[in-house]
């Protein structure tokens, strides 16, 4: 047994990358020498900005022999199917063997391979992978053909074992392996050899690298807190900031600098952003004030003044980043303080979407959408109006055009500085959230207005316009769009059905749609959106559709079905609420059988349901009562099928003639009523305790009671008895569509 260790020396590896080398690293490298022949005990990489590093432990020093026996045609084939055996075996005839089979004498091939060194197989799959590596991005220098992430210096690849070390020998495109490395370039450049890992790692530590990511990350977090806990101070967790910090040196220093007082009174955020978007420096906080003072950047080597060079630098370059942020910021408050009205303009002449118009457009849709919405969680309408038309306004700002990702939260500020309603502030920072599955869900009423009506006008408006997600890809975020309904639906209990608001946010999208292939008559088009939804049906609002499409008699118009859209979008809506109840341990058979009941677009309704019903089958009465609904089920297909009747009708108990017959007839009396209530009040809870009641009864009928008897009065009151069992539970779920 041998260990493996390859270093590939490069110039700077982008810190954004270094993880998935690692991996693809270990995947081609371990998979090629298995495929080759080569077990190993363990495996592991390394990063840093100058170098990848694998590690295999416990490495066969040699692949195993092999012996293939392979059947090929008989003797008296074709002279083309032995042709075509040979190919593939790579023998010639005289090597195959002929014995006797039961259908004739048949060709034989015995193919052996001899076990070969680990140092040529290893020297084959090094070369392969670092010829064919998947980098993203790579890039060719001097006269080479040789691609890497950056120019590649060298390659360490050596053996070891018990005794002694030897190297793996190849050549890449002009570098040839060895027992080299290097350490840090301005700290210890010097080449030096290497015999093993631990030898290896130590020395490089001895040459100011350290060689394990997370443990530069953990020196530099460790070192961070410690010397702002020792100021009073509070270091701001960025762990995104710190993986990719730790990815850009070899030897992590820490420094903490200062921030000129005049930038101080800058929002938080905006101090952050900058400093880490452009210096990737951390903030560091006052808990005191709350405010951002000071900021602490990692070098990548000791110096003889303990960094204050290094610190001077970066301090006069982040005060000429912080003086842009700070202009930006004091010309947005002066625009905003003349009450946002420029901004808006200024959107008219942003294009949301070609055919969907711009951001301004789009903002009058989803402000309609949001009037529209308020009264399902009775959110005031005139704070929703005010804050669904300002909730993009920032869009137009100066530090929203540096920083896009403080969009919605500098609105948050501009709204206070106009004095306007906090409502109003807090929906411009919240209406884009919830952004992914764990991100915080808005609960403010004008928040969850605003940010519904966002996402539903994006979701409908790429509907109409065909840009659905196919496969993989989904370049607009709409399944991200759609998980953010429903987690907003969900969070807010809001007890009622979206199917209207889709269909206005698609009608209003059809709209225009309308608009902007008509310019002529743009105006006159304009007026149909403020239709009021109060008065309208979804079917009227389909009609009205059709009646513009026929007025302007465009063919593409008419084929627009927004009916078959607006079902195409509520299916997407049901994959996406299928994802995230399975998320909550919730059977795709339990989903399904919900998911057919009426009002299946109320999510919440739709997944009380399915949570008390998943609960209700995991019981042994769920369980039993489940089987106990299947046997009458199919007893039921069986003879309406063979008599070709319905056995709908209502069972009378006074032609029931056996006493657990008469049980179970008292029994649905008792209990069918209160079921419906609790159905209709949606206590899906209730509704599935008094079905548990009937487990007992049907077990004991099916025990008891022949259905198909001869007196035919009885066999079809029986038959009818079945059928009510069936329809009481259909109230509850589709329980045909769950498997048993």
């Amino acid at each position: 047994m041998s260990d493996l260790l390859l270093e590939l020396f490069s110039e700077e590896i982008p810190a954004s990358v270094q993880t998935r080398a690692c991996e693809d690293l270990k995947k081609l490298i371990s998979n090629g020498l298995v495929e080759a022949g080569l077990t190993y005990a363990s495996a592991a990489t390394f990063a840093t900005p100058r170098r990848l590093c694998l590690t295999i432990d416990g490495l066969l020093n040699k692949s195993l022999s092999t012996r293939e026996e392979r059947k090929g045609p008989r003797v008296d084939a074709p002279e083309k199917a032995l042709d075509g055996f040979l190919r593939g075996v790579g023998l010639t005839k005289n090597q195959l063997e002929i014995r006797d089979e039961k259908k004739g004498q048949t060709y034989f091939a015995i193919i052996e391979k001899e076990g070969r060194d680990a140092t040529e197989i290893i020297a084959e799959v090094v070369t392969s992978t670092i010829r064919n590596f998947p980098w993203t991005k790579s890039m060719r220098w001097g006269e080479g053909q040789l691609r890497w992430v950056r120019p590649l210096h060298s390659i360490l690849c050596i053996l070891s074992a018990d005794d002694g070390t030897e190297v793996v020998k190849f050549d890449v495109d002009g570098i040839r392996s060895s027992n080299l490395t290097a350490g840090h370039r301005f700290l210890a450049p010097k080449w030096f050899p290497v015999s093993s890992f631990d030898q290896y790692q130590r020395k490089l530590k001895e040459s100011y690298v350290v060689l394990d990511q997370q443990e530069r990350a953990d020196h530099i977090w460790e070192d961070a807190k410690n010397m702002t806990f020792a100021l009073g101070l509070e270091l701001v967790e960025d762990f995104d900031l710190l993986a990719e910090v730790a990815g850009l040196v070899e030897w992590p220093v820490v420094l903490m600098g200062d921030i000129a007082d005049e930038f101080l009174d800058l929002p938080s955020e905006v101090l952050m952003t900058s400093m880490k978007e452009h210096q990737k420096f951390f903030s560091v906080k006052n808990p005191k004030t709350g405010r951002i003072e000071k900021f602490i950047t990692v070098a990548n080597k000791t110096t003889a003044d303990n960094g204050a060079t290094i610190l001077a630098g970066n301090q006069k370059v982040l005060f000429s980043r912080l003086s842009d942020a700070k202009f930006f910021w004091e010309n947005d408050l002066r625009i905003a303080k003349t009450g946002m009205g420029e901004w808006i303009d200024q959107l008219q002449k942003v294009t949301f979407h070609n055919k969907l118009g711009s951001q301004a457009e789009r903002i009058d849709r989803i402000t309609m959408l949001s009037v529209a919405i308020a009264p399902l969680i009775d959110a005031n309408i005139e704070l929703v109006r005010q804050a669904a038309k300002l909730s993009k306004v920032d869009l137009s700002s100066e530090m929203v055009g540096e920083f896009s990702k403080l969009q919605g939260l500098m609105g948050s500020y501009y709204a206070a500085e106009c004095h306007l309603p906090a409502e109003v502030g807090v929906a411009s920072k919240e209406h884009y959230s919830p952004l992914g599955p764990t991100d915080n869900v808005p609960t403010a009423p004008t928040s969850v207005s605003v940010a519904l009506a966002d996402k539903i006008d994006t979701l409908t408006g790429f509907w109409v316009i065909d840009e659905k997600p196919t496969g993989s890809k989904d370049p607009y975020a709409l399944r991200r769009a759609a998980l953010g309904v429903i987690r907003l639906v969900l969070s807010n209990d809001i007890d009622e059905s979206l199917n209207r608001i889709l269909a206005y946010g698609c009608y209003l999208n059809f709209i225009s749609i309308v608009k902007h292939k008509f310019d002529e008559k743009s105006e006159e088009i304009a007026q149909l959106a403020y239709l009021d939804l109060d008065s309208l049906s979804i079917e009227q609002l389909f009609a009205h559709v059709s009646d513009i499409s026929a007025l302007i008699g465009d063919k593409s118009l008419k084929a627009l079905d927004i009916k078959i859209i607006l079902q195409s979008l509520i299916s997407f809506f049901h994959d996406r609420l299928k994802v995230f109840l399975r998320d909550k341990n919730i059977n795709h058979d339990i989903i399904d059988a919900c998911l057919a009941m009426p009002n299946n677009v109320n999510f919440s309704l739709l997944t009380n349901r399915a949570q008390a019903l998943q609960t209700f089958c995991d019981s042994a009465d769920g369980d039993n009562l489940l089987q106990g609904f299947k046997r009458a089920n199919n007893i039921l297909l069986a003879e309406e099928k063979r008599d070709g009747v319905s056995y709908e009708g209502t069972p009378e108990i006074k032609y029931a003639t056996i006493d657990e017959e008469k049980a179970l007839f008292e029994i649905l009396d008792e209990n069918e009523f209160q079921i419906n209530k609790a159905i209709l009040a949606n206590d899906f809870t209730v509704a599935m305790t008094l079905l548990a009641k009937l487990r007992e009864p049907i077990d004991t009928f099916f025990g008891a009671v022949q259905i198909n008897v001869d007196l035919q009065i009885v066999r079809r009151n029986r038959l009818c008895l079945l059928n009510r069992i069936k329809s009481i539970m259909a109230n509850v779920a589709d329980f045909t569509l769950i498997e048993g």
